[in-house]
């Protein structure tokens, strides 16, 4: 009964030995008693009801109804015996799959482009998927494991998560062109601290970053407008709404303001690639790592890179 309950060990035990035309060479294989391996024989032509191998003395021959059972059989065992392998093979793929990455819009916008462009571009099988969340929502999401990583600064990173820098910007002051700081050589925190500021929702780092500077100087200030978008931030300098602080990614040059470094107060932020500690990649999450992040150094079971990118792109660029 033991041996009738286990139909894929008795097709073993009977392809090893039509194989080898020996029940004795078939155990050896298979690392078991000659016994057993009868047994299994023999329960599997109980079941079927029909006698598989003629039997002279240690030889063993197929019988027609043995062959028809082989020629079903085989495929089975080697597809099972196959399975690990052909697991590994498919698990470790990147010829299909996806890649799901949390960032802000500012990311999206500025930072990833030439990296997803590259991406896809050489991989159109593997699908892509951006999900425009910032802050807390992109760590709930990289937590619950419905991200493979996330892309964008940290000002703390939690003790569950890593953070590897990627590329770093400098802080910089817009004003309109004709704003009384447009005006001025010299520029000080305190001047700053005088004019209503239009920043980002507070759910986001950049003003959280800019409220930690001004509370380190003890200064006041005020901030006029939280809007999304360092586009739509933009569009109010030029109007002469206030001013704000943005990161020199932001800004291509062409936009109707001035701008001012203030590297001697804010200090650079680094945009980089966040990940969960103890959770591996999947084949294809590493595939984009490798070709948009190659000297990033990651965890060893996580990827085994060695090196880092820190490329710094910052300056006025009025």
């Amino acid at each position: 009964m033991r041996y009738q309950q286990n139909r894929m060990q008795q097709l073993r035990g009977f392809v090893y030995a039509a194989r080898s035309r020996s029940i004795t060479r078939a155990a050896a294989e298979l690392e078991l008693s000659q016994p057993s391996v009868s047994l299994q024989i023999q329960a599997l032509e109980q079941e079927l009801g029909t006698q598989l191998f003629e039997r002279r003395g240690p030889r063993i021959r197929l019988t027609r109804e043995g062959e028809i059972l082989l020629d079903l059989a085989m495929p089975l065992v080697d597809g099972v015996e196959g399975l690990d392998e052909a697991f590994r093979s498919q698990r470790d793929s990147v010829t299909h799959g996806a890649v799901s990455i949390a960032a802000g819009g500012s990311t999206l916008q500025y930072i990833l482009p030439p990296y997803v462009k590259a991406f896809v571009r050489e991989h159109p099988q593997i699908d892509l998927r951006l999900h425009n969340v910032t802050g807390k929502a992109g760590l709930e999401l990289l937590r619950s494991g419905d991200v493979d990583f996330a892309v964008g600064p940290m000002l703390d990173t939690p003790s569950d998560i890593r953070f590897y820098p990627i590329i770093t910007y400098d802080p910089v002051l817009i004003t309109s062109r004709d704003h009384p700081l447009a005006k001025r050589k010299r520029i000080t925190l305190k001047d700053i601290a005088e004019y209503p500021l239009i920043l980002p929702p507070r759910s986001q780092s950049t003003f959280r970053f800019v409220e930690m500077v001004f509370a380190e100087h003890s200064l006041q200030h005020e901030v006029k407008l939280e809007v999304g978008g360092y586009d739509v931030i933009v569009t109010y300098v030029e109007l002469g709404l206030g001013i704000s602080i943005v990161m020199s990614h932001c800004l291509s040059g062409k936009e109707k303001l001035h701008t001012v470094a203030l590297g001697n107060y804010f200090p650079s932020r680094s945009y980089g690639l966040v990940t969960r500690k103890g959770r591996a990649l999947s084949p294809a999450a590493r595939l984009f790592v490798d070709t948009s992040f190659p000297s990033i150094k990651l965890e060893e079971h996580l990827f085994g890179h060695r090196g880092r990118l820190h490329t710094k792109h910052g300056g006025d660029k009025s």
